[in-house]
């Protein structure tokens, strides 16, 4: 087990080569950093002793942002203990007060009671004491091994670990909830641990996502809040844009602790559900087929070789029921269609090869194909045309 000594010395290890692409949308940076703060602390935790001031040196920092999705943010590597959290704020009567309140609206607003929660990044358990405290069955994950002994010495469910990968396998999966406080904007890989978090909730999992608020940075021109340790500098817009592109959807958000953080609450992004289009396709096909059983030998034609016909053609297995595919485009006639290979002919083989019904998908196109049909060729084809509510028959 490394001992704070220890880290201290790897704190002032060499930083390596500046990247320069975003971590979260893997854009490019615009190509002049935002500011370079000179001589800056190395890292913000794990402060040198006497023994250490000699070899002790500042680090120059550059702010960053993203070309693609704007998100600020630091180019140089994360603190050694970035994977641990460390809070000072711990010890604020205050704070504490302000998480009972925060915690207890969380869980009776989302019907958490009973529920299993966990806190990704618990530290010594300090808000995760003040959670179980509300009829939640709470549960906590920590990279740093002494904090776990701590956290199960005072009697809270921690596992040891650090969400790495959106396949990590967390004990005691799937959660009902998560909460995450402050701890987002250290981590260099941050789709990694979201994604991580993601795949161990259930469908209806709901989440707390907090981290300092740039928004009030950039109004309070707060130049002294940039560090080492944070990576990140989220706003609204750009939090936003992070959790989405990891399957989160916000659901609620605000600025809080004397506008110093975004706390958002999450909830996993649905997936659409259109196996109604099953539905769909098989009415349409008993509607195709009953429509050309009125006619004999194959005698029906389509007219479109646009991408709708041609999947339809497939899908409803049309190729053996019809007889070819008329499109007035030159470059396709003469040509089969994929996949079912029918023949597409020119229009003109309606008068050299007639057939007794034209099913018509043209799209936009459809009534005026259907004009034309009625108009230049034998008035007894009889035409019909696929709609969106299915086949029209005239």
């Amino acid at each position: 087990m490394k001992t704070p000594s220890d880290l201290k010395k790897n704190a002032f290890a060499k930083i390596g080569v500046p990247i320069d692409k975003c971590r979260v949308c893997d854009n490019k940076f615009f190509e002049k950093a935002l500011l370079r703060y000179e001589n800056m602390p190395r890292a913000a935790q794990y402060l040198p002793d006497a023994e250490s001031l000699e070899t002790d040196k500042g680090v120059d920092l550059e702010v960053c942002q993203c070309s693609g999705c704007g998100l600020v943010q630091l180019n140089n590597d994360p603190v050694p203990y970035y994977k641990e959290v460390i809070r000072a704020a711990a010890f604020s009567e205050e704070m504490k007060d302000f998480r009972r309140k925060q915690f207890d609206s969380f869980i009776q607003k989302y019907s958490l009671k009973g529920k299993k929660i966990i806190e990704i990044g618990c530290g010594r358990g300090e808000y995760l004491s003040i959670i179980q405290q509300f009829g939640i069955n709470a549960y906590g994950l920590e990279h740093s091994e002494e904090s776990v002994m701590q956290c199960v010495k005072n009697g809270l469910k921690v596992l040891q670990g650090f969400i790495d990968s959106s396949t990590y396998r967390l004990d005691h999966a799937p959660f009902d909830a998560f909460i995450i406080l402050n701890f987002l904007e250290h981590l260099p890989d941050p789709n990694s641990t979201l994604r991580g978090i993601y795949n161990n909730l259930t469908d209806d999992a709901v989440g707390l996502v907090e981290v300092p608020n740039f928004d009030m940075i950039l109004r309070n021109k707060l130049f002294s809040e940039f560090t080492c340790d944070h990576l990140f500098y989220f706003t609204r817009e750009t939090l936003n844009a992070t959790l989405r592109l990891n399957g989160f959807e916000i659901i609620d958000c605000n600025e809080e602790w004397y506008e110093y953080i975004i706390s958002a609450i999450v909830k996993k992004r649905e997936k659409i559900d259109i196996s109604h289009f099953y539905k769909y396709q098989a009415q349409l096909k008993n509607e195709i087929e009953e429509y050309i059983r009125r006619f004999k030998d194959k005698r029906v034609a389509i007219w479109g070789a646009g991408h709708q016909a041609l999947a339809i053609i497939s899908l409803i297995n049309l190729a053996d029921k019809i007889k070819y595919v008329v499109d007035s485009a030159a470059f396709k006639q003469g040509k089969y269609t994929p996949a079912t290979h029918v023949r597409i002919v020119s229009p003109d083989t309606l008068y050299s090869d007639p057939v007794d019904a034209v099913i018509v998908m043209a799209a936009s196109y459809s009534d005026e194909v259907a004009r034309i049909i009625r108009q230049r060729y034998d008035r007894n084809i009889n035409v019909s045309i696929l709609r969106d509510f299915g086949l029209e028959v005239a």
